[in-house]
């Protein structure tokens, strides 16, 4: 029974956020980005009391259930096992050192500014980089398969995407996790949990004294083994009848396969787990060093200053130190004007969201990115906001725009402009050319996205290091008149 109850909540909420994740047409609302604000470290991030008190709360009280009900990268893990039929398991020795060791090193990168390394970690980004990079373009590609084929007979229900590789690099770091994580868990079960997560770590060390537990009832059990053959954390010692809780991610398998009910899920009475006192000042240690530790990681290159970080990330800084490149922002972003760092942002801003105009510019009315955002690297904005915003400013080159080099007339950088901080003025010969002002843009990019020279453009936004305010923008006022005619 609490097999299938775990199945019953951990498959709809896989299916729902992989599939936000994919869905470029909107069919999922935008307020679906709550699967993504209820994960541990996003929610850490984002100061989300609420969020974890209650993952703190649900993990003493019942154990690991947001590894086993909610984190997309560990019911990934069960989906894999269970698909390919993985091994039988056997009892492994809890590798203390090593896990602790991680999860020390994970905090101090994440105060010295190695977001990077700490967004690989993070089993939900880590997760939603593969589903960008990986799962996104297949199902783009079925979708073009599908309107071919429906087009072909008259019918329209589907529509052809542009399917592009964002990053190369983006893309082999999802190929190399989803081929870790996937043979890990063919071969090993929930190893990667219990050895490399630092989530799996502070969560395991919670489950060891929570209320409800795996319980060994030692008069009814025969030490058979079967429950030890299918943990998928290789917790159970079924020889010893003992459980190793700090590995134990409530699945039920044990519970589900044990004939004689040896084994069930059930309140602790009187048994005190016994304290390692020896981990508890490792950890104490880890948590000094990484506290104490300054944030004097070099912020890039001189060259940085140029890069358009999203809207609500209020500077690239920000974004660096709360960014854990869940590309979940990359997959809604209806004008496909983000994508992946390398290192535009310097070495511990890689994979992180930035803005370039290749495929089309930033809406002026659009504020999605910033209400998925689950960490609080990008601050929710309202549409007044957004509208004032100004996350980088317009610079125009005369001497390669066409007006001056071919002589013919343009314009389209004036026409795509929302708030006139592009405007034609006469040149000569009949001739008008771009002037602009720079104080009243807000950097999204129609004049750049729209300006025919190449490879150069003549007139591109530079990004703002740190956010700022545009100034507001005169809006034609339309001459009223008086009908009382016919109007024509």
């Amino acid at each position: 029974m609490l097999k299938k109850l775990r199945v019953a909540v951990s498959v709809p909420v896989f299916g729902l956020l992989t599939f936000y994740f994919l869905d470029f047409a909107g069919i999922l609302p935008v307020e679906f980005h709550v699967l993504g604000h209820i994960q541990f470290i996003p929610a850490w991030l984002s100061r989300n009391i609420a969020v974890m008190l209650g993952l703190v709360i649900c993990t003493m009280l019942f154990g690991r259930v947001y590894c086993s009900l909610i984190c997309p990268m560990g019911i990934f893990q069960d989906i894999i096992n269970r698909c390919f039929k993985g091994k039988k398991f056997v009892y492994r020795k809890n590798n203390l050192i090593l896990r602790w060791s991680i999860l020390a090193a994970f905090l101090i990168l994440f105060n010295l500014g190695f977001t990077v390394i700490v967004g690989i970690l993070d089993p939900y980004s880590a997760y939603g980089r593969i589903a960008v990079h990986i799962f996104k373009p297949i199902y783009m590609l079925a979708n073009n398969i599908m309107a071919f084929a429906f087009n072909h007979f008259g019918n329209y229900a589907f529509y052809r995407t542009e399917v592009v590789m964002l990053s190369v690099f983006s893309f082999v770091v999802a190929l190399v996790t989803f081929a870790a994580v996937g043979i890990l868990a063919w071969t090993k079960g929930r190893l990667y949990c219990n050895t490399v997560c630092p989530v799996g770590t502070v969560l395991g060390f919670m489950n060891k004294f929570s209320i409800f537990k795996i319980r060994i009832d030692s008069g009814k059990c025969t030490s058979c083994g079967i429950c030890a053959k299918n943990c998928k954390a290789s917790c159970i010692d079924a020889g010893a009848k003992t459980i190793d809780y700090s590995r134990c991610v409530n699945c039920f398998n044990c519970v589900s396969k044990c004939n004689r009910k040896g084994i069930s899920f059930a309140m602790n009475k009187s048994d005190k787990p016994e304290v390692d006192k020896g981990k508890r000042r490792f950890l104490l240690s880890g948590l000094t060093i990484a506290v104490a530790a300054p944030a004097v990681f070099a912020q890039g290159k001189e060259n940085r200053q140029n890069v358009i970080s999203p809207p609500g990330a209020v500077s690239a800084e920000h974004l660096q130190k709360q960014c854990t490149s869940c590309h979940l922002c990359i997959s809604k972003c209806p004008s496909k004007v983000l994508k992946p760092a390398f290192m535009e942002y310097g070495i511990g801003g890689m994979m992180q969201p930035l803005m370039y105009f290749e495929k089309g510019f930033c809406n002026f009315d659009c504020t999605i990115c910033t209400e998925v955002c689950p960490n609080g690297a990008l601050f929710p904005l309202t549409m007044e906001q957004k509208h004032r915003l100004q996350v980088g400013r317009v610079v125009f080159k005369p001497e390669i725009c066409i007006v001056h080099t071919e002589g013919t007339s343009c314009g389209a950088c004036s026409e795509h402009c929302p708030t006139q901080a592009v405007k034609m003025i006469p040149y000569k010969n009949g001739l008008t050319e771009p002037s602009i002002d720079a104080d009243i843009c807000v950097g999204c990019g129609g004049c750049e996205f729209i300006c025919p020279v190449r490879p150069h453009r003549a007139i591109y936004v530079e990004g703002n290091r740190v956010h700022q305010q545009a100034k507001a923008f005169d809006v034609e006022k339309k001459e009223e008149k008086e009908i009382t005619d016919f109007g024509f």
